[in-house]
């Protein structure tokens, strides 16, 4: 990014926001932005000098477009260079919710002897995947390969086997959500979903926590519905695993670290300077989102 230009980083270890990022962006041509920090209407109308905001990461959420069309900025977005290390992740919790790894390894850290469970094998069993995207494609890929039983549902894609997503619920063994966040998927693995599941299932969750309704995944859990539980994601800050679920023995937590692998890393770092070379040229660069509202062009 130096090579484009003159850089000014942010040090400390909190995201920056609100006038604190107007602040340290004054007289700043690019915001090249992680998710924690919003794009809110004041950041592009107290900015007269700032051309586009660059947002490191795919989730957008938290910027408004609408405002930064408004004021002639233009905004990017980084495409998905984590499919290989999320989807490894999941085929990793399969086997962990399977097996009673992570449970007999805490029980040996505490200087226990764990019981020895009988374990569930994935060739054989279903695995119900929600969302057929990039990530749900790999994982499906994975799990075939595996021997495992795939049932897929996703109304939005067309050239894939459907199944209905009652009757999904219903024979999966292993149920993993890898829809888009948005308000039509919002509480979308709600109570009744969650009473349709097959008694002794395991649900696993990287994607978003905005499509679990929590208060009905603990009851799920407290009333044995579900065998366990794994997620990287949830209702916390910056997408955490609300801590009092994680906490629970039948629940496997990551601190929403599945797309953090070198590899991932490095796809959306490089993308994203490619981004502003283009936008330093004067040139619309592939990941923009508004490109017909671009007036603040250098």
């Amino acid at each position: 990014m130096k090579e484009l230009g003159a850089v000014r980083l942010h040090e400390g270890n909190a995201p920056l926001e609100g006038e604190a990022l107007i602040k340290a962006a004054e007289d700043c041509d690019l915001i090249v932005s992680y998710r924690q920090s919003p794009g809110p209407a004041a950041l592009f109308e107290r900015l007269p000098k700032l051309k586009a905001f660059l947002r490191c990461a795919i989730d957008i959420r938290n910027v408004d477009v609408a405002a930064a069309s408004r004021a002639g900025v233009l905004v990017t977005q980084a495409s998905a260079g984590f499919v290989t290390a999320v989807s490894e992740l999941v085929i990793g919790l399969l086997v962990n919710l399977s097996r009673g790894i992570t449970r007999s390894a805490s029980n040996y850290h505490q200087g226990k002897v764990p019981s020895a469970h009988t374990g569930r094998e994935l060739k054989g069993s279903t695995l119900g995947v929600i969302g057929y995207g990039a990530i749900g494609r790999e994982v499906v890929r994975i799990a075939r390969a595996l021997g495992m039983r795939v049932l897929i549902n996703d109304p939005y894609v067309k050239d894939v086997e459907q199944t209905p997503l009652d009757e999904l619920l219903k024979e999966s063994d292993y149920v993993v959500p890898l829809a888009v966040a948005t308000a039509e998927t919002e509480n979308l693995i709600d109570a009744a979903a969650f009473a349709k599941m097959k008694q002794g299932a395991c649900f696993i969750n990287v994607s978003r926590g905005n499509l679990v309704d929590e208060a009905a995944l603990e009851a799920a859990l407290d009333a044995g519905r579900i065998a366990g539980c794994a997620m990287d994601v949830g209702r916390a800050p910056d997408q955490m695993p609300t801590p009092r679920l994680a906490a629970r023995p039948d629940v496997i937590a990551t601190p929403h670290t599945a797309g953090l692998t070198v590899p991932a890393i490095e796809h959306q770092s490089l993308e994203t300077v490619a981004q502003a070379a283009e936008i330093v040229g004067g040139r619309v660069p592939k990941g923009a989102v508004n490109a017909e509202h671009w007036t603040r062009k250098p």
